[in-house]
Protein backbone atom coordinates (compact mmCIF):
# COMPACT_ATOMS: atom_id res chain seq x y z
CA UNK A 1 0.00 0.00 0.00
CA UNK A 2 3.00 2.29 -0.20
CA UNK A 3 1.87 4.52 -3.09
CA UNK A 4 -1.40 5.33 -1.31
CA UNK A 5 0.07 5.63 2.19
CA UNK A 6 2.79 8.01 1.03
CA UNK A 7 0.16 10.55 -0.08
CA UNK A 8 -2.40 9.96 2.63
CA UNK A 9 -4.17 13.32 3.14
CA UNK A 10 -6.12 11.98 6.12
CA UNK A 11 -3.25 11.00 8.38
CA UNK A 12 -3.56 13.94 10.79
CA UNK A 13 -7.32 13.52 10.98
CA UNK A 14 -6.96 9.81 11.74
CA UNK A 15 -4.48 10.47 14.55
CA UNK A 16 -6.84 13.05 16.10
CA UNK A 17 -9.71 10.59 15.82
CA UNK A 18 -7.70 7.85 17.49
CA UNK A 19 -6.82 10.12 20.42
CA UNK A 20 -10.48 11.07 20.93
CA UNK A 21 -11.52 7.44 20.60
CA UNK A 22 -9.07 6.29 23.28
CA UNK A 23 -10.06 9.08 25.66
CA UNK A 24 -13.77 8.38 25.20
CA UNK A 25 -13.41 4.63 25.56
CA UNK A 26 -11.28 4.90 28.69
CA UNK A 27 -13.68 7.43 30.26
CA UNK A 28 -16.69 5.26 29.44
CA UNK A 29 -14.96 2.18 30.83
CA UNK A 30 -14.21 4.05 34.06
CA UNK A 31 -17.87 5.04 34.40
CA UNK A 32 -18.95 1.44 33.83
CA UNK A 33 -16.55 0.34 36.54
CA UNK A 34 -17.97 2.87 39.00
CA UNK A 35 -21.60 2.12 38.10
CA UNK A 36 -21.58 -1.67 38.02
CA UNK A 37 -18.37 -3.17 39.45
CA UNK A 38 -17.96 -1.07 42.59
CA UNK A 39 -21.51 -1.24 44.10
CA UNK A 40 -21.48 -5.05 44.64
CA UNK A 41 -18.59 -4.53 47.08
CA UNK A 42 -21.10 -2.96 49.45
CA UNK A 43 -23.87 -5.54 48.94
CA UNK A 44 -24.79 -8.24 51.45
CA UNK A 45 -23.29 -10.94 49.23
CA UNK A 46 -20.49 -9.48 47.08
CA UNK A 47 -19.28 -12.92 45.97
CA UNK A 48 -22.76 -13.85 44.80
CA UNK A 49 -23.10 -10.64 42.79
CA UNK A 50 -19.73 -11.10 41.08
CA UNK A 51 -20.53 -14.76 40.36
CA UNK A 52 -23.77 -13.62 38.72
CA UNK A 53 -21.75 -11.17 36.61
CA UNK A 54 -19.44 -13.97 35.52
CA UNK A 55 -22.41 -16.12 34.48
CA UNK A 56 -23.92 -13.15 32.70
CA UNK A 57 -20.72 -12.49 30.75
CA UNK A 58 -20.53 -16.18 29.80
CA UNK A 59 -24.05 -15.90 28.34
CA UNK A 60 -23.67 -12.52 26.65
CA UNK A 61 -20.27 -12.47 24.96
CA UNK A 62 -20.18 -15.85 23.14
CA UNK A 63 -23.61 -15.01 21.73
CA UNK A 64 -22.47 -11.63 20.42
CA UNK A 65 -19.54 -13.29 18.61
CA UNK A 66 -22.10 -15.34 16.70
CA UNK A 67 -24.24 -12.27 16.03
CA UNK A 68 -21.24 -10.42 14.53
CA UNK A 69 -21.01 -12.94 11.70
CA UNK A 70 -24.38 -11.86 10.28
CA UNK A 71 -23.47 -8.30 9.17
CA UNK A 72 -20.18 -9.62 7.81
CA UNK A 73 -22.09 -12.09 5.63
CA UNK A 74 -24.26 -9.27 4.32
CA UNK A 75 -21.32 -7.00 3.45
CA UNK A 76 -19.65 -9.22 0.86
CA UNK A 77 -18.76 -6.84 -1.97
CA UNK A 78 -16.50 -4.45 -0.06
CA UNK A 79 -16.11 -5.81 3.50
CA UNK A 80 -15.14 -3.26 6.12
CA UNK A 81 -11.76 -3.77 7.83
CA UNK A 82 -11.92 -5.62 11.12
CA UNK A 83 -10.05 -2.88 12.95
CA UNK A 84 -12.75 -0.34 12.01
CA UNK A 85 -15.52 -2.71 13.06
CA UNK A 86 -13.78 -3.30 16.38
CA UNK A 87 -13.49 0.45 16.92
CA UNK A 88 -17.26 0.69 16.54
CA UNK A 89 -17.89 -2.38 18.71
CA UNK A 90 -15.67 -1.32 21.60
CA UNK A 91 -17.02 2.24 21.50
CA UNK A 92 -20.52 0.84 21.86
CA UNK A 93 -19.47 -1.54 24.63
CA UNK A 94 -17.50 0.89 26.79
CA UNK A 95 -18.03 4.53 25.81
CA UNK A 96 -21.71 4.42 24.83
CA UNK A 97 -22.68 2.18 27.75
CA UNK A 98 -20.52 4.08 30.21
CA UNK A 99 -21.86 7.52 29.32
CA UNK A 100 -25.49 6.38 28.98
CA UNK A 101 -25.74 4.56 32.30
CA UNK A 102 -25.41 7.53 34.71
CA UNK A 103 -27.72 9.74 32.62
CA UNK A 104 -30.44 7.08 32.47
CA UNK A 105 -30.00 6.37 36.18
CA UNK A 106 -30.48 10.03 37.13
CA UNK A 107 -33.52 10.45 34.85
CA UNK A 108 -35.12 7.27 36.23
CA UNK A 109 -34.49 8.43 39.80
CA UNK A 110 -36.06 11.84 39.14
CA UNK A 111 -38.97 10.94 36.87
CA UNK A 112 -39.54 7.20 37.30
CA UNK A 113 -38.47 4.01 35.53
CA UNK A 114 -41.10 4.37 32.81
CA UNK A 115 -39.76 7.76 31.71
CA UNK A 116 -36.19 6.50 31.97
CA UNK A 117 -36.93 3.51 29.74
CA UNK A 118 -39.25 5.05 27.16
CA UNK A 119 -37.85 8.59 26.90
CA UNK A 120 -34.34 8.90 28.31
CA UNK A 121 -32.91 5.60 27.05
CA UNK A 122 -33.86 6.10 23.37
CA UNK A 123 -32.45 9.64 23.17
CA UNK A 124 -29.36 9.10 25.33
CA UNK A 125 -28.30 5.63 24.17
CA UNK A 126 -28.79 6.34 20.48
CA UNK A 127 -26.83 9.58 20.83
CA UNK A 128 -23.78 7.95 22.41
CA UNK A 129 -23.88 4.97 20.03
CA UNK A 130 -24.11 7.40 17.11
CA UNK A 131 -20.77 8.95 18.10
CA UNK A 132 -19.08 5.78 16.80
CA UNK A 133 -20.63 6.46 13.40
CA UNK A 134 -19.73 10.13 13.52
CA UNK A 135 -16.13 9.25 14.40
CA UNK A 136 -15.66 6.82 11.52
CA UNK A 137 -17.58 9.10 9.14
CA UNK A 138 -15.36 12.09 9.92
CA UNK A 139 -11.98 10.72 11.03
CA UNK A 140 -11.80 7.53 8.94
CA UNK A 141 -13.83 8.73 5.98
CA UNK A 142 -12.04 6.44 3.55
CA UNK A 143 -13.66 3.47 5.29
CA UNK A 144 -17.19 4.95 5.10
CA UNK A 145 -18.58 4.72 1.58
CA UNK A 146 -22.36 4.79 1.87
CA UNK A 147 -25.52 3.38 3.35
CA UNK A 148 -24.36 -0.23 3.64
CA UNK A 149 -21.27 0.85 5.57
CA UNK A 150 -23.46 2.95 7.87
CA UNK A 151 -25.63 -0.06 8.63
CA UNK A 152 -22.62 -2.30 9.28
CA UNK A 153 -20.86 0.17 11.60
CA UNK A 154 -24.12 0.99 13.37
CA UNK A 155 -24.76 -2.73 13.88
CA UNK A 156 -21.32 -3.33 15.40
CA UNK A 157 -21.58 -0.33 17.73
CA UNK A 158 -25.00 -1.54 18.84
CA UNK A 159 -23.81 -5.13 19.31
CA UNK A 160 -21.07 -3.88 21.64
CA UNK A 161 -23.61 -1.83 23.58
CA UNK A 162 -26.10 -4.71 23.76
CA UNK A 163 -23.44 -7.18 24.94
CA UNK A 164 -22.48 -5.07 27.97
CA UNK A 165 -26.09 -4.10 28.67
CA UNK A 166 -27.03 -7.79 28.61
CA UNK A 167 -24.33 -8.55 31.15
CA UNK A 168 -25.92 -5.99 33.49
CA UNK A 169 -29.45 -7.30 32.99
CA UNK A 170 -28.45 -10.97 33.21
CA UNK A 171 -26.44 -10.32 36.38
CA UNK A 172 -29.36 -8.56 38.07
CA UNK A 173 -31.69 -11.39 37.12
CA UNK A 174 -29.15 -14.02 38.17
CA UNK A 175 -29.10 -12.65 41.72
CA UNK A 176 -32.86 -13.27 41.85
CA UNK A 177 -32.55 -16.89 40.77
CA UNK A 178 -32.36 -19.20 37.76
CA UNK A 179 -35.98 -18.65 36.71
CA UNK A 180 -35.51 -14.89 36.47
CA UNK A 181 -32.22 -15.30 34.58
CA UNK A 182 -33.80 -17.72 32.10
CA UNK A 183 -36.70 -15.35 31.45
CA UNK A 184 -34.44 -12.35 30.80
CA UNK A 185 -32.06 -14.41 28.65
CA UNK A 186 -34.90 -15.65 26.45
CA UNK A 187 -36.27 -12.13 26.01
CA UNK A 188 -32.98 -10.33 25.38
CA UNK A 189 -30.72 -13.04 23.99
CA UNK A 190 -33.14 -15.02 21.83
CA UNK A 191 -36.28 -12.98 21.11
CA UNK A 192 -34.68 -9.56 20.60
CA UNK A 193 -30.89 -9.74 20.14
CA UNK A 194 -31.15 -7.48 17.09
CA UNK A 195 -33.13 -4.68 18.73
CA UNK A 196 -30.19 -2.33 19.34
CA UNK A 197 -28.58 -3.06 15.94
CA UNK A 198 -31.86 -2.29 14.22
CA UNK A 199 -32.25 1.03 16.04
CA UNK A 200 -28.69 2.26 15.51
CA UNK A 201 -28.72 1.17 11.89
CA UNK A 202 -31.21 3.98 11.28
CA UNK A 203 -28.52 6.47 12.31
CA UNK A 204 -26.07 4.57 10.12
CA UNK A 205 -28.42 4.93 7.18
CA UNK A 206 -28.55 8.67 7.85
CA UNK A 207 -24.76 8.97 7.76
CA UNK A 208 -24.64 6.75 4.69
CA UNK A 209 -27.14 8.95 2.85
CA UNK A 210 -25.09 11.97 3.91
CA UNK A 211 -21.97 10.36 2.41
CA UNK A 212 -23.82 9.74 -0.84
CA UNK A 213 -25.69 13.05 -0.97
CA UNK A 214 -24.89 15.67 -3.60
CA UNK A 215 -26.82 18.30 -1.61
CA UNK A 216 -25.13 20.48 1.01
CA UNK A 217 -28.32 20.50 3.10
CA UNK A 218 -28.69 16.72 2.74
CA UNK A 219 -25.20 16.10 4.06
CA UNK A 220 -26.19 17.80 7.34
CA UNK A 221 -29.84 16.75 7.59
CA UNK A 222 -29.61 13.03 6.81
CA UNK A 223 -27.62 12.12 9.97
CA UNK A 224 -30.10 14.08 12.11
CA UNK A 225 -33.04 12.34 10.45
CA UNK A 226 -31.33 8.97 10.92
CA UNK A 227 -30.75 9.67 14.62
CA UNK A 228 -34.40 10.59 15.21
CA UNK A 229 -35.43 7.47 13.29
CA UNK A 230 -33.32 5.40 15.68
CA UNK A 231 -34.84 7.21 18.67
CA UNK A 232 -38.35 6.61 17.34
CA UNK A 233 -37.86 2.86 16.87
CA UNK A 234 -36.10 2.56 20.23
CA UNK A 235 -38.88 4.54 21.93
CA UNK A 236 -41.63 2.45 20.32
CA UNK A 237 -39.88 -0.74 21.42
CA UNK A 238 -39.24 0.36 25.01
CA UNK A 239 -42.63 2.05 25.23
CA UNK A 240 -44.33 -1.18 24.18
CA UNK A 241 -42.44 -3.02 26.92
CA UNK A 242 -43.53 -0.43 29.50
CA UNK A 243 -47.12 -0.61 28.25
CA UNK A 244 -47.21 -4.40 28.44
CA UNK A 245 -46.00 -4.28 32.01
CA UNK A 246 -48.62 -1.68 32.94
CA UNK A 247 -51.35 -3.75 31.31
CA UNK A 248 -50.02 -7.00 32.84
CA UNK A 249 -49.75 -8.49 29.34
CA UNK A 250 -46.89 -10.93 28.61
CA UNK A 251 -44.03 -9.07 26.92
CA UNK A 252 -43.72 -11.50 24.03
CA UNK A 253 -47.39 -11.09 23.14
CA UNK A 254 -46.84 -7.44 22.18
CA UNK A 255 -43.12 -7.36 21.36
CA UNK A 256 -42.83 -10.42 19.13
CA UNK A 257 -45.18 -9.22 16.34
CA UNK A 258 -43.59 -5.77 16.49
CA UNK A 259 -40.13 -7.31 16.31
CA UNK A 260 -41.00 -9.50 13.32
CA UNK A 261 -42.33 -6.44 11.47
CA UNK A 262 -39.12 -4.50 12.21
CA UNK A 263 -36.81 -7.32 11.19
CA UNK A 264 -38.53 -8.27 7.93
CA UNK A 265 -38.56 -4.64 6.75
CA UNK A 266 -34.93 -4.18 7.79
CA UNK A 267 -33.65 -7.33 6.06
CA UNK A 268 -35.43 -6.50 2.82
CA UNK A 269 -33.86 -3.04 2.87
CA UNK A 270 -30.36 -4.36 3.63
CA UNK A 271 -30.43 -6.97 0.86
CA UNK A 272 -31.59 -4.33 -1.63
CA UNK A 273 -28.75 -2.01 -0.58
CA UNK A 274 -26.13 -4.76 -0.81
CA UNK A 275 -27.26 -5.63 -4.33
CA UNK A 276 -27.11 -1.92 -5.19
CA UNK A 277 -23.49 -1.77 -4.04
CA UNK A 278 -22.64 -4.67 -6.35
CA UNK A 279 -24.15 -2.77 -9.28
CA UNK A 280 -22.12 0.35 -8.39
CA UNK A 281 -18.86 -1.65 -8.36
CA UNK A 282 -19.56 -3.22 -11.72
CA UNK A 283 -20.62 0.08 -13.32
CA UNK A 284 -17.56 2.05 -12.19
CA UNK A 285 -15.03 -0.63 -13.11
CA UNK A 286 -16.16 -1.26 -16.68
CA UNK A 287 -13.81 1.39 -18.07
CA UNK A 288 -10.94 -0.02 -15.97
CA UNK A 289 -11.21 -3.24 -17.98
CA UNK A 290 -11.16 -1.24 -21.22
CA UNK A 291 -7.98 0.65 -20.26
CA UNK A 292 -6.27 -2.47 -18.89
CA UNK A 293 -6.29 -1.71 -15.16
CA UNK A 294 -8.21 -4.96 -14.57
CA UNK A 295 -8.70 -8.13 -16.53
CA UNK A 296 -12.19 -9.44 -17.26
CA UNK A 297 -11.65 -12.25 -14.73
CA UNK A 298 -10.65 -9.76 -12.02
CA UNK A 299 -13.64 -7.57 -12.89
CA UNK A 300 -15.97 -10.54 -12.47
CA UNK A 301 -14.46 -11.34 -9.06
CA UNK A 302 -14.93 -7.76 -7.81
CA UNK A 303 -18.55 -7.80 -8.97
CA UNK A 304 -19.29 -11.11 -7.23
CA UNK A 305 -20.63 -11.25 -3.67
CA UNK A 306 -18.13 -14.03 -2.93
CA UNK A 307 -15.27 -12.71 -5.06
CA UNK A 308 -12.99 -12.23 -2.04
CA UNK A 309 -13.49 -15.84 -1.00
CA UNK A 310 -12.84 -17.16 -4.49
CA UNK A 311 -9.76 -14.97 -4.94
CA UNK A 312 -8.16 -16.03 -1.67
CA UNK A 313 -8.82 -19.70 -2.36
CA UNK A 314 -6.43 -19.82 -5.33
CA UNK A 315 -2.63 -19.42 -5.60
CA UNK A 316 -1.21 -16.23 -4.04
CA UNK A 317 -4.58 -15.82 -2.40
CA UNK A 318 -3.54 -13.01 -0.06
CA UNK A 319 -2.34 -10.82 -2.93
CA UNK A 320 -5.38 -11.68 -5.04
CA UNK A 321 -7.70 -10.84 -2.15
CA UNK A 322 -6.00 -7.48 -1.70
CA UNK A 323 -6.31 -6.83 -5.43
CA UNK A 324 -10.07 -7.42 -5.31
CA UNK A 325 -10.43 -5.19 -2.25
CA UNK A 326 -8.36 -2.43 -3.86
CA UNK A 327 -10.41 -2.60 -7.05
CA UNK A 328 -13.61 -2.28 -5.02
CA UNK A 329 -12.14 0.74 -3.25
CA UNK A 330 -11.25 2.25 -6.65
CA UNK A 331 -14.83 1.82 -7.88
CA UNK A 332 -16.28 3.47 -4.79
CA UNK A 333 -13.77 6.32 -4.93
CA UNK A 334 -14.76 6.98 -8.55
CA UNK A 335 -18.42 6.84 -7.57
CA UNK A 336 -17.92 9.39 -4.79
CA UNK A 337 -15.85 11.60 -7.10
CA UNK A 338 -18.61 11.53 -9.72
CA UNK A 339 -21.27 12.43 -7.16
CA UNK A 340 -19.07 15.22 -5.82
CA UNK A 341 -18.77 16.68 -9.32
CA UNK A 342 -22.54 16.47 -9.71
CA UNK A 343 -22.96 18.37 -6.45
CA UNK A 344 -20.09 20.75 -7.31
CA UNK A 345 -18.23 19.85 -4.13
CA UNK A 346 -14.76 18.57 -3.27
CA UNK A 347 -14.08 15.07 -1.96
CA UNK A 348 -10.91 13.28 -0.86
CA UNK A 349 -11.94 10.41 -3.12
CA UNK A 350 -10.40 12.30 -6.06
CA UNK A 351 -6.99 11.94 -4.42
CA UNK A 352 -7.25 8.16 -4.11
CA UNK A 353 -8.05 7.21 -7.72
CA UNK A 354 -4.56 7.35 -9.22
CA UNK A 355 -2.78 5.78 -6.19
CA UNK A 356 -5.34 2.96 -6.18
CA UNK A 357 -4.70 2.28 -9.85
CA UNK A 358 -0.97 2.23 -9.11
CA UNK A 359 -1.55 -0.22 -6.27
CA UNK A 360 -3.59 -2.49 -8.54
CA UNK A 361 -0.80 -2.46 -11.13
CA UNK A 362 1.75 -3.35 -8.43
CA UNK A 363 -0.39 -6.22 -7.11
CA UNK A 364 -0.99 -7.63 -10.59
CA UNK A 365 2.75 -7.58 -11.24
CA UNK A 366 3.44 -9.38 -7.96
CA UNK A 367 0.79 -12.01 -8.69
CA UNK A 368 2.23 -12.61 -12.18
CA UNK A 369 5.80 -13.07 -10.94
CA UNK A 370 7.07 -16.63 -11.42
Amino acid sequence: MQPLAARDPERGRRVAGLVLYVLGTVAGGALLHLMFLVPPLFADDPAGHYAAMGTAAALAFPAVVVYMTVPRLLDRYDPEPWWALMLAFTWGAFAACGFSAPVNTVVSALFGESVGASVSAPFVEEFFKSLALLGIFFFWRREFDGVVDGIIYGTFAALGFAAVENVVYYARAGVQGDAALTSVFVLRGIVSPWAHPLFTSMTGIGYGLSRESTSAAGRWLWPVAGYFGAVLLHGVWNGTAVLSEAMHVPLTLLLLPLWLLFVVAFLVMVFALVLRRGRILREYLQDEVAIGTLSREEYDLVGSAFGQFRARRGPRGKLRGELIATAARLALSKWHATRAMQGQTRTLSFDFIVPLRERIAFLRAEIARP
